[in-house]
C-alpha cells in the first residue's frame, strides 16, 4: 500500500499541473516595471495554486483556503522565485500546503513550475537566481525516483531538537491524507534542523528545509523562527522555538512543533521512516500511534530520546521483544556464537549474505548482515530502513 501511495502522490504532483502561463504585458512608458512583473508573476502563481486547491484531497472534510504568494528573488523581468501557500481553515485537523516555485518569462508569457513537478528540475538547473548547490537540491525534488516505492525508509535525519535530549511525542502520525507529520514538545523548546540542507520561510511560523535524496522537512507553529530564503543550514541548526503560530491556518493547542516529512515535492507517510533512530508507526486514527527504538515502544505521551541520525549502512538491533541478539561467526545458526548485541544498539554493516531463515518484526528472511567487527546478525533482527542488503553483498 505504501508503494502505491507514493506513486499516487507523484502523479498528483505532475498530472495536469504543468507550467502555468500568463501573458506578460509589456511595460508602458513611465510605468513601474518591477510592480508589473511582480503582479504578473503573482497572478500566474495564484492561478496555479487555486487549480491545485480544487484537486487536493481535503483533510477531515476541510478544503484549503486562500492562496498566498511571496516572491523572494527576481532576475530582472525574466526569472522569479518564491513560495506559494494554500492557507488552511482555522480549524482543528486542517493543514496548510505550500511549494517553492520558479517562474520564467518566455515568449511573452510567464511559465510557472512548483517543486515536485517533473519540469521543475529543468527550471532549477537553468535559473540564474540559484547557485549550483541550491539548484541541485531543488532539482532533486522534481526528479521522480522509485527509492521510496522500493521501501527505502532511510533518511539520515535526527529528531528536530538537541542531541541527547528527550521531548514528548504529543501527536502521532497525522496531517494530510498520508499522515506525514508528528507533534513534538518539551525540552528547551528550541527546534533544530533534522538534517542539513537549504532553508526557506514558507510563512511566519513555518520553515521548510530541503535536504538531499529528494527529502524535505517542515516545521510549523514556530515562534521566533528564522527568516530565510535558501540559506544553507547544518544539521542541528536553530530554526525557531516551539509555539502556537497559525499564520497559515489550522490550529495549535499548547507549544509544539508540527514536524512533517516530504519527498519529491509531496507529503509522504512519516511511518516507517527512521528519524533520530526512532521509527514512527500509525495508530487507528490521526494523532494516535507510537514509535519504536529496537523493541522499546513509546506511545503518544511518552518521550523520545534523540539518539542522532542513523547512518545509511547502519542498523538498530531489534530483538523483537527480547533483550539481546546473538552474534555469530557466520551467516547462520550453524555457526558458533561469538557475542551478543543489546536490543536498541546501533551496529554498522559491511555486507550481507543469505543463510538460515529467521522471523522478526517485519517477517521472515534468510538475509544475514556481516558487521564491521566481523560478526554476523540475522537481518530479521536489524532495523535499517531497507528490505534488502544495506551495504551490498559479501
Amino acid at each position: 500500500m505504501r508503494s502505491s501511495s507514493i506513486l499516487r502522490c507523484a502523479a498528483a504532483g505532475s498530472a495536469g499541473l504543468l507550467a502555468a502561463a500568463l501573458p506578460a504585458s509589456p511595460a508602458p512608458a513611465g510605468a513601474d516595471t518591477d510592480d508589473l512583473v511582480e503582479k504578473a508573476v503573482t497572478e500566474a502563481v495564484t492561478g496555479e495554486l487555486m487549480d491545485r486547491a480544487k484537486r487536493l484531497p481535503g483533510t477531515a472534510g476541510q478544503v484549503p483556503g486562500a492562496a498566498t504568494v511571496s516572491i523572494t528573488r527576481r532576475a530582472g523581468t525574466r526569472w522569479a522565485f518564491g513560495t506559494g501557500v494554500l492557507r488552511a481553515p482555522a480549524t482543528a485537523q486542517a493543514y496548510p500546503e505550500g511549494w517553492l516555485f520558479l517562474a520564467e518569462r518566455t515568449g511573452g508569457t510567464w511559465q510557472v513550475s512548483f517543486e515536485g513537478e517533473p519540469e521543475f528540475a529543468g527550471f532549477a538547473r537553468r535559473a540564474p537566481i540559484l547557485d549550483n548547490a541550491e539548484a541541485d537540491a531543488l532539482a532533486a525534488t522534481g526528479e521522480v525516483s522509485l527509492m521510496y516505492a522500493n521501501r527505502d525508509y532511510r533518511t539520515g535525519m535526527r529528531l528536530p531538537y538537541g542531541l541527547g535530549a528527550s521531548w514528548y511525542l504529543t501527536g502521532g502520525p497525522h496531517g494530510s491524507p498520508v499522515r506525514n507529520a508528528v507533534d513534538l514538545a518539551g525540552g528547551d523548546r528550541v527546534v533544530r534542523a533534522a538534517r542539513g540542507g537549504r532553508a526557506y520561510t514558507m510563512c511566519r511560523g513555518w520553515v521548510r528545509v530541503v535536504h538531499d535524496r529528494g527529502y524535505a522537512t517542515d516545521y510549523y507553529h514556530l515562534w521566533n523562527n528564522i527568516n530565510v530564503n535558501g540559506a544553507s543550514v547544518a544539521a542541528g541548526a536553530r530554526l525557531g522555538d516551539t509555539g502556537t503560530d497559525v499564520t497559515c491556518g489550522g490550529s495549535a493547542t499548547g507549544r509544539h512543533v508540527h514536524f512533517g516529512l516530504r519527498q519529491y515535492g509531496e507529503p509522504v507517510p512519516i511511518a516507517r521512516h527512521i528519524i533520530g533512530k526512532w521509527t514512527p508507526y500509525n495508530g487507528s486514527a490521526q494523532y494516535a500511534g507510537y514509535a519504536l527504538h529496537g523493541s522499546r515502544r513509546q506511545n503518544v505521551g511518552g518521550t523520545l530520546y534523540n539518539y542522532g541520525p542513523l547512518g545509511f549502512t547502519q542498523g538498530i538491533v531489534d530483538s523483537h521483544g527480547g533483550s539481546y541478539v546473538n552474534k555469530r561467526s557466520g551467516p547462520g545458526t550453524g555457526y558458533r556464537i561469538v557475542g551478543t548485541a543489546a536490543d536498541g544498539a546501533t551496529v554498522s554493516v559491511s555486507c550481507s549474505r543469505n543463510g538460515t531463515s529467521h522471523t522478526g518484526r517485519f517477517g521472515t528472511t534468510s538475509l544475514w548482515d556481516k558487521l564491521t567487527d566481523g560478526t554476523w546478525i540475522s537481518d530479521a533482527y536489524l532495523e535499517n530502513g531497507v528490505s534488502g542488503p544495506v551495504n551490498g553483498w559479501c
